[in-house]
């Protein structure tokens, strides 16, 4: 196992840190210091060449450039909080909203904003980095100020273990995620390779993609992912419709820790993520209108070139009973963990 750390670039006149994890098996992870962006995860191939699977920008600031949030860490509250309005208690609280009326992802001084502090430590079995940083009340207008420690442990088992823990001295709430963008075969799009989710469901949105509370059957259309179920095939069903492709919520059946919320796989590679959490929710977003001016590494930007999967409570849950728990109890610890189980 090996952990290091080296300046990536600089971001706003401030150096960015690249910190790389790896295993004995050459599976590495390199995560920046600003924004928690997880720039790349290898995994070789049968020659032992290591390939990336995630969409990647070569400087910092592109990943700014654009309004994808391409491999950013999301939070204290990912997706959509409606109307930027929610109550605590008894105080509602107005936050600045940064996608029309709603507030999307954190708000623009959210989780993947900031630069924050690294430290590595390694072990016979593990290579890990812990992430700190401390949200004031005067850097956001999220209520008190918060606490934040991210973990990310690479075992020998090829797992990436993501752990996030926040404690705010107020009353908040907290649905953190990750962003990241998944190509496992480095092609120019998504579509011959498979997706399966464990859900029978998914949310009814409304045209500014705020759930309306419903649950929509998934059997009989695009969204029956149930078994493993080739991305093109599914995409091609959805032409029809503004976004030609996915920006949804899947709700997630009730499983056990054993079970995986999601499988991505490409059988010309062999490669495959499985994903585990205590989740009820994943959102599927194929980039369905990302363009050319988006230049990855894995060459520019165009429609369905990466599918993000985005494990999570479901959006907007302060808004509505049922969607799961994102309060975060003035002085607690609260902890969620997403874990990657990669093969190759």
């Amino acid at each position: 196992m090996y952990a290091s750390e080296k300046q990536f670039d600089t971001y706003l006149e401030k150096p960015v840190t690249a910190y790389t994890l790896e295993n004995d098996n050459n599976v590495s992870v390199t995560i920046l210091s600003q924004g928690g962006i997880v720039h790349q995860i290898n995994v070789p191939d049968k020659q032992g060449q290591k390939h990336n699977i995630l969409l990647s920008f070569p400087h910092t600031a592109d990943y700014y450039a654009n309004a994808a949030y391409t491999n950013m860490m999301i939070g204290p509250v990912a997706g959509r909080i409606g109307q930027a309005t929610f109550t605590l208690g008894t105080h509602e609280y107005h936050l600045t909203p940064n996608e029309g009326k709603n507030l999307l992802h954190g708000g623009p001084h959210g989780f993947h904003s900031v630069q924050w502090q690294g430290e590595l430590a390694q072990t016979s079995d593990t290579a890990t980095l812990t992430l700190h940083h401390t949200f004031a009340n005067d850097d956001w207008d999220f209520p008190g100020t918060m606490q934040v420690a991210v973990h990310y442990m690479l075992t020998n088992d090829n797992q990436l273990k993501v752990e996030f823990q926040a404690k705010s001295d107020t009353d908040m709430l907290f649905n953190p995620t990750y962003h990241l963008y998944f190509n496992l075969a480095g092609s120019t799009t998504i579509n011959d390779q498979y997706l399966q989710v464990n859900s029978d469901s998914h949310l009814e949105i409304t045209s500014e993609k705020i759930p309306t509370g419903k649950f929509t059957p998934n059997a009989g259309t695009a969204f029956d992912l149930a078994t493993p179920t080739k991305l093109g095939e599914a995409l091609a069903k959805l032409q029809d419709t503004p976004e030609k492709g996915f920006d949804d919520v899947f709700v997630i059946n009730d499983h056990s820790e054993t079970t995986p919320l999601a499988s991505l796989s490409d059988p010309v590679t062999d490669r495959r993520v499985d994903f585990y959490a205590d989740a009820n929710a994943l959102i599927v977003f194929t980039a369905n209108a990302f363009t050319p001016d988006m230049n990855y590494v894995n060459g520019p930007g165009q429609p369905h070139i990466g599918v993000a999967l985005e494990v999570q409570t479901l959006p907007d849950a302060i808004n509505h009973d049922g969607f799961g728990d994102t309060y975060l109890q003035r002085s607690e610890t609260k902890k969620q963990e997403i874990t990657y189980q990669l093969h190759f």
